[in-house]
């Protein structure tokens, strides 16, 4: 079984590297890596390209979550193999091959594996984080409340150990790639949803 979990975990890793949004905003002639926060994720490509592009990027990166997990299921593998799918195809998004080890924060890929590890602890996190972001307009702290949310949302139904160290990971990688958005909440200075991007250069993030 080995080189099958091997297998496994490379797919996720390919599945979730997949630039979803580079792709899209290439499709209008723009370099998504180069304006705003530099970010290929749904929150970047709706303040450069606006709602129906940034729907269609969130849409995709929350499948290719769920597929790798999918597969995994379809291939046997459960408990903790099926949580290390999960961060590898989270991996694949923060870290894609087709950017250079670039990419996006991982939180609707994470929405996506949590979806198919998980649907009553992903389903009882949704509404946390967004009511958060709606509330502080910072979709930052939606994500990163989400993350914590659903760790101790795991823990209060009594998950496995394993579901709630994998959730951790997820949680962490979140807060990981969120760095630069932690220092701009404590300086004020970050930007809130329904801004418009910037060139990146000028730009906050």
């Amino acid at each position: 079984m080995t080189w099958e979990i091997a297998l496994i975990l490379l797919l996720a890793y390919l599945f979730g590297s997949i630039p979803v949004g580079a792709l899209v905003a290439r499709a209008r002639g723009i370099d998504i890596q180069k304006v705003g926060s530099g970010n290929i994720g749904a929150t970047n490509v709706l303040r450069t390209l606006g709602p129906g592009p940034a729907a269609i990027v969130a849409f995709f990166d929350v499948f290719k979550g769920g597929i790798a997990l999918l597969i995994s299921r379809l291939a046997g593998l459960d408990g903790m193999v099926a949580g290390l799918v999960a961060v590898a195809a989270v991996l694949g998004h923060n870290y894609s091959i087709w950017l250079r080890f670039s990419g996006g924060k991982g939180v609707a890929t994470s929405f996506g594996t949590l979806l198919v590890l998980d649907p009553w602890v992903a389903l009882l996190t949704l509404p946390i984080g967004v009511t958060t972001m709606v509330l502080t307009r910072y979709v930052s702290a939606g994500s990163m409340i989400g993350g914590v949310a659903s760790v101790v949302i795991a823990i209060g139904l009594g998950r496995p150990v394993w579901e709630v160290i994998t959730l951790g990971l997820l949680a962490g990688l979140i807060f990981l790639t969120h760095r630069e958005n932690i220092r701009r909440l404590q300086a004020g200075t970050e930007r809130r949803l329904g801004e418009k991007s910037a060139e990146k250069t000028g730009a906050a993030g």
